[in-house]
């Protein structure tokens, strides 16, 4: 359906830099029939803004209430296909997550009529929680993953959508490439698809996914290496979990200096790769990152579920490396990027807790502040920072005038003008007021809050029940019910 100009009415807050946000308490944003910002007016009468654009024709979206307009979540890691296991993963560790939970659901999905089921419900939950960007892991099997873009694509949701390469004996008989060719003509058969319904991959891009190192022969990466470099089709993999996993990498790759060096072998490790979790990496392999500009993932849900450990974050931005924010579903129990952000923020707490409050990051001991996150930091690795690490920096993560229109609607539940006096008195009225409080809900203002005020309550006791209404390059995608818009 053809889109119409449209005047978004109302605040809106987006990341300014790492450290600060920038609250407009009054604006009139203008997304033009292309789905772009085309003016973005600041503290304007928003009856006089229509004439003086030329846009008197204009539809208008207004904000009501305590709510603002807050750009769309990016989630750099999520394996769409591991959804049903969300939450599922017991005392498991990575490797042996992977072998009783993650294999044998993974190996079901020749069952198209199952993948669809599973795959649309994913790409309208993540929807649903303001995740207007995705970069999804499928399987291994074509068909499949064919169908996972064929469903963000319908759905309008922004998406990588990488077919699983996996053709080492450590993987099940059951589930696996047949040889590292298949590996490198199963992706490129996926990439083709992907190009036939977006051929210039502005919606829906491919991405050359190597599951990790020890799913994948050395003769398997190599040839995904040449892939990438014949196509120039991003890059997504694991890097530095766990440690069991890390000396398995070592054992199974004796002739590269550490993990990060088996991808650069390969000829995967570029300004297009897409690193997950990273959580123990050597600063011989940070310098590494940084030369050949590769990207950072964090999962800090998974990482915890996992007992993989708490990645340093807040040391790698400092060393200005590029992350974003990933929920790992289903390493990760949520496909919240939202929740992700609080995740975030209590990992690095908990690296501060260490070492009688000061923390110990490589060794070395640190004060707080440089251990834990900001709310602002953890936002803009959702926003800005995911951004940067799918390459979309210039079109996503923000509201700059010739950004594409990824945005969120978000709306606390303001109780400023006095108490309910039916809940205080106990009347429940037949239901009526649960059933009120569960479609707001769990944060309430109450008029005195500063802004930054809201922005914290949204993030700590923030969910999808905020997210009244979820825009794609201008294209209405989600919509709860009875949002104004």
């Amino acid at each position: 359906m053809a889109l119409q100009k449209t005047l978004y009415v109302g605040p809106f807050i987006h990341c300014k830099t790492l450290t600060t946000l920038d609250v407009c308490t009054s604006a009139v944003i203008g997304v033009g029939e292309d789905g772009k910002i085309a003016f973005v007016e600041r503290d304007v009468d928003e009856l006089q803004s229509p004439a003086r654009q030329g846009w008197e024709d204009a539809k208008v979206v207004r904000i009501d209430g305590s709510g603002w307009f807050f750009p769309g979540f990016i989630d750099t890691h999520i394996h769409a296909s591991q959804y049903p296991n969300a939450g599922v993963f017991g005392k498991s560790t990575l490797l042996d997550w992977l072998n009783t939970y993650t294999f044998p659901l993974e190996s079901s999905f020749t069952d198209l009529k199952k993948a669809s089921r599973i795959y649309k419900r994913i790409v309208s939950r993540t929807l649903s929680h303001g995740t207007t960007t995705a970069c999804y892991y499928a399987t291994i099997h074509v068909p499949a993953t064919n169908l996972l873009a064929d469903i963000c694509h319908n759905k309008g949701q922004r998406a990588f959508v990488g077919r699983v390469c996996m053709d080492s004996h450590l993987s099940p008989d059951f589930y696996r490439d047949e040889t590292p060719a298949v590996s490198r003509d199963n992706a490129k058969a996926c990439i083709d698809h992907v190009r036939s319904i977006d051929p210039t991959f502005d919606l829906v891009s491919p991405i050359i996914t190597p599951r990790f190192a020890p799913s994948c022969s050395a003769e398997a990466l190599d040839l995904l290496g040449e892939l990438h470099n014949e196509t120039g089709v991003p890059v997504q993999t694991h890097l530095c979990e766990n440690h069991p996993e890390i000396a398995l990498v070592k054992e199974l790759f004796p002739g590269s200096k550490h993990y990060t060096d088996v991808y650069d072998n390969a000829g995967l490790l570029s300004s297009k790769t897409i690193l997950a979790h990273c959580v123990h990496l050597s600063s011989e392999e940070r310098d590494l990152i940084k030369i050949r500009n590769a990207k950072i993932s964090h999962c800090p849900a998974s990482n915890a579920a996992l007992t993989s450990g708490c990645a340093p974050v807040k040391e790698m931005l400092r060393e200005d490396m590029t992350i974003g924010l990933g929920t790992d579903v289903s390493g990760g129990y949520t496909p919240s990027i939202l929740a992700e952000c609080r995740e975030a923020l209590f990992t690095s707490r908990h690296l501060c807790i260490s070492n009688e409050g000061g923390g110990v990051v490589n060794g070395k001991t640190k004060k707080s502040d440089e251990i834990k996150l900001s709310v602002e930091e953890a936002l803009f690795m959702a926003t800005r920072g995911g951004a940067k690490v799918v390459g979309l920096e210039n079109r996503i993560g923000g509201f700059e005038v010739g950004m594409d229109w990824d945005a969120q609607l978000i709306q606390l539940d303001d109780v400023s003008d006095g108490e309910d006096e039916t809940l205080v008195n106990g009347d429940v009225n037949g239901g009526e007021e649960a059933t009120f409080a569960e479609d707001v809900g769990l944060v309430d203002v109450f008029g005195h809050e500063s802004w930054d005020d809201r922005v914290n309550k949204w993030v700590y006791g923030g969910d999808d029940r905020n997210t009244k209404a979820v825009w794609v390059k201008g294209r209405l995608v989600h919509k709860r019910q009875g949002a104004s818009v």
